[in-house]
């Protein structure tokens, strides 16, 4: 589970963030809605360590893990899959994939185990893994970053904007792949701007604007709230 009590972040003397409280339990499915701006990305760059928030606190399975480095954070099973995908393009799909299980390295036969899962979820980087990333669609590069989070065998992912300039057919191929890695008991967070799908697969919700947590509830609350229909759901 991810506890964020008061959390503020800024860029340099920008403040994105402001007093942000977030509960994200284990197994369940999280989603964090707003607008460009609203402070999505700053959070769980705040919540994984690349960002080092100025007050409040991030609790990780009931441990501080404010002021961890990036890299114990992944060790403790929180992944991140960043907006954008970061991906190495000049590398190869396997190679990138194999990147995530840096910190599992030392145990070689579950990195297979992983690898092999990842290719199940994916086939269609089984096929192509020897390619380079770059060569990839947009979508088949989605599914090498969110593969690459998964092989460092995590508790709870972190999914940042995975549907972000993806045709329909592909968004809601990768929206089924998520609802499959929830219910094999990953925890996920998800950061969407596609509010309808993303309410339709999630457990509960919260709504930044301007930094700030404005709305929160269930799934099912939110999308029967009259402020996030017009807002986002185009009712």
């Amino acid at each position: 589970m991810i506890t964020i009590s008061g959390l503020s972040a800024s860029y340099e003397a920008v403040d994105v963030l402001h007093e942000v409280d977030v509960t994200a339990h284990g197994g369940e499915l999280t989603v964090i809605l707003g607008a460009n701006g609203s402070g999505k990305s700053t959070l769980f760059k705040a919540i994984s360590g690349v960002l080092r928030p100025n007050r409040g606190t991030v609790e990780f399975n009931g441990e501080d893990i404010t002021r961890s480095s990036p890299a114990s954070i992944v060790k403790r099973g929180l992944a991140h899959c960043p907006e954008g995908r970061h991906l190495f393009p000049a590398m190869s799909v396997e190679k990138n994939l194999m990147l995530g299980a840096y910190v599992r390295r030392r145990d070689k036969a579950r990195v297979r185990s992983l690898l092999e899962r990842t290719y199940e979820l994916f086939p269609v980087l089984r096929e192509k893994r020897r390619q380079s990333a770059g060569s990839l669609s947009g979508g088949q590069q989605q599914m090498v970053a969110i593969g690459r989070a998964l092989m460092s065998d995590p508790t709870m992912l972190i999914l940042d904007e995975p549907s972000m300039g993806l045709a329909p057919l592909v968004t809601q191929q990768v929206f089924d792949t998520i609802v499959e890695i929830n219910r094999e008991g990953i925890g996920v967070l998800l950061a969407e701007q596609n509010a309808n799908q993303a309410l339709q697969i999630a457990t509960s919700g919260y709504v930044l604007a301007e930094g700030r947590v404005v709305l929160s509830g269930t799934a099912e609350e939110l999308q029967r709230d009259p402020r996030v229909q017009k807002a986002y759901l185009g009712v």
